[in-house]
């Protein structure tokens, strides 16, 4: 627990006159702040023994890939990709130079 002589030295490297009272009330303050800190650090303990033997998860929720198989098929030709291009080089769109050298 906090005693006295911790409040006068942090006071003292603060530069801080305390009275009696206020040393009193300060090593109380101290005291009650630095048990909740062992608190916290006690469920801490137990949410860290929980998390190891939990194991992790991906989402909150059950979820399946929403996504199809990858399967081969036929795509569109060349030819019909370009038909209505307003320009085409060979088999490719041609665009306007938008890099200067």
């Amino acid at each position: 627990m906090t005693e006295k002589i911790d409040v006068r030295y942090v006071a003292r490297l603060a530069r801080i006159k305390l009275s009696e009272e206020e040393a009193g009330l300060f090593t109380r303050q101290l005291g009650d702040i630095l048990a909740y800190v062992n608190k916290l650090n006690a469920e801490l303990d137990k949410r860290s023994k929980m998390q190891k033997e939990t194991p992790p998860m991906r989402y909150v929720h059950a979820a399946e890939n929403p996504h199809r198989q990858d399967e081969v098929r036929k795509s569109i030709s060349s030819e019909s990709a370009l038909k209505n291009a307003p320009q085409k080089k060979g088999d490719f769109f041609k665009v306007p130079k938008i890099i200067e050298d």
